[in-house]
């Protein structure tokens, strides 16, 4: 049984040595299976001799690219363990990530150098820097690619991934060879994928659904992908057209963008092999889930998948009578439960918390026992920290989230890192940030704030100094004004009942 990256890498090349796996399409560059392997083995070996040792920690901090796609394979082809680094993380985060995976060698795209620099500064420990093009054809000179490889193992970790937490801090997400394969395993049957599709990959190389949707999947099933450097709502039907691509895979965000623009048809392309479109990462409104069905005249699976569970662990039905707008979809591969706060089973109907169990769980949380114990069970079902609840056909609608985490297109952002940007002002006594639904972007973030006595400001003035201290993605879109903030009995702020104080608009 393929358990393993390598394990794929290696059928698909000796199957099917010259099918194309990557597509670069500014470049027109391609890859094929075969040569992905070449250089997924001469990394290896390449890595040998900077003095790693099977599953230690390589961070990648690179746009999308031709080579950063053939070294996210790589690293894990070889044993090694992936940690690519989020792009927009600020610079106290990405200190904090390069020093907590216990990276020893980072490959760095000639753009984020001085990111890289600056983060350093904060770190007590060295990290080893390699400086590639994320989109040059040629490869890190190396040994030879015939030398003998470390054997590796389905529960030898492969990707280690940070997602903010609700402490403010990011938490590592450790997922093992076989997680990985098995979130590929379950794209691939779900969608009924063969050697014959070829999928749009639009989303960052640092994100876990472009990880296994579009760059694991293909693997599995001997498809390939098609990646640009960065989303294009002006090119996106172009390439999609031009590559003849079978599904795209891409975030409401994207979804929001492209119904804003031409249809296909209006521009003069030719869309016909394009079978679906996949919706994951954020909660998919059902206006827009319609929209863009009736614009585009494709139908929308939309799913929904963790860091924790390797992306994918609920899907709708390939069959598109059988789905059901605003949720989700079931399980698949995996099983899900909804339980209440005591851990008790919930039937159909019942809204309580969502757990998953399967395959493609993680193996913990990096370095963090105590939140791996309160959040895996002794037999393996993970505490995902979403409410909801199954129907009788075991379809799941999401309604909330015991977490307060924010999920923005797909991005997770910690409210306590907004509260303690803000608390930095002169002039607010207290702030508190929390989700609200957004068409766009899944969730956009409020922001309510109590000024200090005889002090004031603008919403304008917070807006503009949150865009310096936090950048503009987790800047809240709205600030509200209160006189106090809801609290407990213990003094601790509640944040759900934020959204109590607010008047709609």
């Amino acid at each position: 049984m393929r358990r393993t990256i390598r394990d794929h890498v290696d059928r698909q090349a000796a199957e099917r040595p010259d099918a194309t796996y990557l597509i670069a399409p500014e470049t027109g560059r391609t890859m094929t299976f075969r040569e992905l392997q070449r250089a997924s083995r001469r990394l290896s070996a390449s890595l040998r001799t900077h003095g790693l040792r099977p599953s230690d920690k390589v961070a990648l901090l690179m746009p999308n690219g031709f080579q950063t796609c053939r070294l996210f394979v790589g690293i894990m082809y070889g044993g090694y363990c992936v940690t690519p680094v989020n792009l927009l993380a600020q610079p106290s985060q990405l200190a904090y990530v390069l020093d907590h995976c216990d990276a020893r060698l980072a490959f760095v795209s000639p753009d984020q150098q001085a990111r890289f620099a600056e983060a350093m500064a904060m770190i007590d420990r060295p990290v080893d820097m390699v400086v590639c093009h994320p989109d040059i054809a040629e490869f890190i000179d190396g040994p030879a690619d015939d030398e003998a490889l470390p054997p590796v193992a389905p529960e030898d970790d492969a990707l280690l991934m940070y997602t903010s937490g609700t402490t403010g801090k990011p938490k590592g997400v450790l997922l093992a060879n076989r997680a990985v394969i098995a979130g590929g395993e379950y794209v691939t049957a779900v969608h009924s994928l063969t050697d014959a599709d070829r999928v749009m990959a639009a989303l960052p190389l640092y994100h876990i659904n472009a990880q296994i949707v579009t760059a694991t999947a293909p693997l599995v099933h001997g498809g390939s992908l098609v990646m640009p450097q960065r989303f294009s709502a002006s090119t996106f039907w172009e390439t999609v057209a031009a590559h003849r691509c079978t599904w795209i895979n891409v975030v409401p965000t994207i979804i929001a963008y492209l119904l804003n623009g031409p249809t296909p048809q209006e521009k003069g392309l030719d869309i016909s092999a394009l079978r679906f479109c996949r919706s994951a990462s954020a909660p998919l409104a059902p206006a827009h889930h319609r929209a863009f069905e009736e614009k585009f005249g494709v139908g929308i699976i939309e799913t929904m998948g963790l860091t924790e569970t390797a992306a994918p662990c609920f899907s709708n039905p390939l069959d598109p009578t059988r789905r059901k707008i605003g949720s989700p979809g079931q399980a698949f591969g995996n099983s899900a439960r909804i339980v209440d706060a005591d851990g008790q089973v919930l039937p159909a109907g019942q809204t309580g918390e969502i757990m998953i169990r399967g395959d493609n769980v993680m193996t913990c949380y990096y370095k963090n026992p105590e939140e791996t114990a309160r959040t895996l069970t002794a037999d393996g079902w993970l505490h995902t920290g979403d409410l909801g609840h199954l129907d009788k056909d075991g379809f799941v609608f999401v309604t909330g989230r015991l977490k307060e985490l924010i999920i923005k297109g797909g991005e997770n952002i910690a409210p306590r890192e907004i509260d303690e940007a803000l608390l930095k002002h002169p002039a607010l006594l207290e702030a508190a940030a929390v989700g609200i639904p957004d068409d766009n972007y899944g969730q956009e973030i409020l922001a309510c704030v109590v000024l200090k006595p005889d002090r004031h400001c603008t919403e304008v003035e917070l807006r503009e100094y949150c865009t310096d201290a936090l950048g503009p993605y987790k800047t809240p879109k709205r600030f509200y004004f209160v006189d106090e903030l809801p609290k407990g009995p213990s003094g601790k702020v509640q944040r759900l009942k934020l959204l109590d104080l607010v008047a709609p608009g």
